[in-house]
This record gives C-alpha cells, structure tokens and sequence, in this order.
C-alpha cells in the first residue's frame, strides 16, 4: 500500500487544484487511501518515470528525482514525468515532488518565473526580463536578443612622424610630405561612436640633397661586379682579337719578305746574260 504522504502532493497539484473544490481537495488530502480503493483505474505498475498513474490521466506521481509536468494532448491534459523540465518551464523541488512550472509568456527559458534566461521573438534579456525596448543608455544586440551597452571606438596613439618623402623617395627634393598612423584597439557597437581617421600626413621642407646613382647594398656590390667582369671580358675579347690581327699581320709581312729576293735576281740574270751577247 502507498503511504498517504505520496499522493498529497500530486493530487493537490494537479487533480485538485485544477478541478476539484475545496470540500473535495480536504478529502483528498486526508482520505486518499478511500480515494483510491473506489478507483480502480489508478495503477503503481506504470511506465516512463510515473510511480503511480491512471489510464486517463497518464501519471500521477513521479519517481524520485522526476518532474512532474502537465502535458495538454487536444481538450485534456495528462501528466508525464521527465529528468528535467522542458522549454518554457522552470523546475522546483518540495519534500513531496518535483514539479514543473510554466515561464512567463515572454520567456522562452527561465530559472524561476521572475528570472528569464532567454527572451522569445521579438523581446530583448535585460537582468531576468524581457523587454521590447531596451532602457536608457542600452542598445539592442539582434545577434544575442539582449541588452548591451554601447561600446564607442578606441584607437591607439600616434606612432612618431616619419621621414620627409615625395614620390617614395627621400632625396632629390626640398619639399615634401611626412606621415603618421595609429590603430584601432575597439571596434563600436551599432550606437557607438565611430572611428576616426588612422592616417595623417602633413608638408614638410628639407635641405636639398642629391640622390647617390649606386647605393651601398650587397645587390648593388653585387651587380658592380657582374659590370665588371662583364667589362673586363668585353677588353679579354678585345685584346684577343687585336693579338690574332697583329699576329696575322707579322706572318703576312714575313711572306712578302720571301717573295720579294725572288723578284730582284731575275733582272740581274738578264744583265749578266747582255754583255755576252755583245762579246759575239
């Protein structure tokens, strides 16, 4: 047998207070064991969580550690028992049961009926409570559904000015144009106030100096160098050709000198030759 102290919790918050009058709820509460032994439809070999239960009105009572909750199925509602309450509900614990509670109409989730966790469409969270506008000073997040205060711009300070420049460069001219920046620390909010500019340049005079044609870098060493190989091998080509020249020219002159002998004895033949002639 169920002891009495089982049913008079559930029986008061369901049964009772829904449907019953006062006269009827007393008896209830202090004669539930008659109660029962003229219902036979009432059942403790229930199912799903329910430690006591009626064929019509589904649980009446729940196993430790269980919400109760009412559950409207077309024109009537039946109880159930679950591990915790669902959304739009909020759970409370007595001695005698565990009972779910409706949220307010505006709350979707809630932790007591007076502190909404999450707001439904169209309301913002602000401490507990749904609102449609936010307060003063506050402004509506769309993305979270809360109040939020609004968050204005903050950038950091200015870095130093830097070099007098005109065209990327920094000589060659007399007037020209320095620049500083500063970041952006924190973007504003929707309300906030915007940011102002990152970047600043003002006009600037230096004394007129000459840009030097090669500079002092490793890339420049390294392409005088490749000039100069370049040029001393132009010179080794040269100087080359102007051997094979001189050369071709010796070796002309020293043939000519062969020929040339060759050419005088035949005159002195003939002259050698004419006075014999004249002996005769």
């Amino acid at each position: 047998m169920v002891h009495p102290s089982e049913w008079r919790g559930t029986i008061i918050s369901w049964s009772c207070l829904m449907y019953c009058s006062l006269t009827v709820c007393l008896f209830l509460v202090f004669f539930p064991i008659l109660f029962f032994s003229v219902h036979p439809n009432v059942s403790q070999g229930c199912q799903g969580g329910c430690a006591t239960c009626s064929d019509y009105n589904g649980c009446l009572s729940c196993k430790p550690r269980l919400f109760f909750v009412l559950e409207r199925i077309g024109m009537k509602q039946i109880g159930v028992c679950l591990s915790s309450c669902p959304s739009g509900y909020y759970g409370t614990r007595y001695p005698d049961i565990n009972k779910c509670a409706k949220c307010k109409a505006d709350c979707d989730t809630c932790f007591t009926r007076n502190f909404c966790t999450k707001c439904k469409s169209g309301f913002y969270l602000y401490s507990g409570k749904c609102l449609e506008k936010c307060p003063d000073g506050l402004e509506a997040n769309n993305h979270t559904m809360e109040c939020t205060s609004i968050v204005h711009c903050e950038t950091s300070e200015w870095s130093p000015w830097s070099p007098c420049m005109k065209k990327g460069k920094t000589c060659g001219f007399k007037r020209g144009n320095e620049v500083r920046v500063r970041e952006i620390v924190q973007h504003p909010s929707a309300r906030g106030n915007p940011c102002p500019a990152t970047t600043e340049s003002r006009k600037c005079i230096v004394q007129r100096k000459r840009c030097q044609k090669e500079g002092k870098g490793k890339k420049n060493r390294e392409e005088k160098r490749k000039k100069s190989n370049k040029d001393e091998s132009k010179e080794t080509r040269q100087e080359s050709k102007g051997r094979a020249a001189r050369r071709q020219n010796r070796e002309q002159r020293e043939n000519n000198n062969k020929t040339q002998p060759k050419k005088r004895k035949a005159p002195n033949k003939e002259q050698d030759l004419a006075p014999v002639d004249t002996a005769h």
